[in-house]
């Protein structure tokens, strides 16, 4: 946009869905949500850390899966604003946070609960449901719902 004295840029949101959605996959357990994240994770699994999230619609059928951050071996620096943006973007009502740990312990870090309570305050100030935070290792994984952490 160009006004007199100075030029403003022109901000876009775009999110284009091809999948139908009686297609969507449907979350309905943490298993479910494991499965996806077993092909998220594996090339990366016992390598680094990574960050993913899966963003929902109200009935939890996924929109869509966004790699949100890749760090080192035992850590990763997470922007909530990131997350907020894209669920905003794909207009989400729900979204489960996601990370591995190349170690294989499935017990969250100080970090890793002090992350999810920030993102789970972003999440309400916006209108979103944090549903699930769920570590994946190589064989198994943990869930902070099923365990009672959110």
């Amino acid at each position: 946009m160009k006004v007199d004295y100075f030029t403003i840029p022109e901000i876009t949101v775009s999110y284009k869905d091809t999948v139908k959605p009686s297609e969507r996959f449907v979350i309905k357990t943490s298993t479910d949500t494991a499965k996806i994240l077993e092909v998220a994770y594996r090339d990366c699994m016992q390598h680094h850390e990574e960050v993913h999230v899966l963003y929902l619609n109200t009935a939890n059928r996924v929109l869509g899966i966004s790699n949100i951050a890749k760090g080192g071996t035992n850590h990763t620096v997470v922007d909530v604003k990131i997350i907020l943006q894209t669920a905003l973007k794909v207009s989400a009502s729900a979204i489960i946070l996601s990370h591995n740990h190349p170690s294989g312990n499935l017990t969250p870090s100080k970090y890793d609960l002090e992350m999810t309570k920030m993102i789970m305050e972003g999440c309400k100030a916006v209108g979103l449901q944090l549903l699930d935070h769920v570590i994946m290792a190589e064989e198994s994984y943990s869930s902070f719902a099923d365990d009672n952490i959110l």
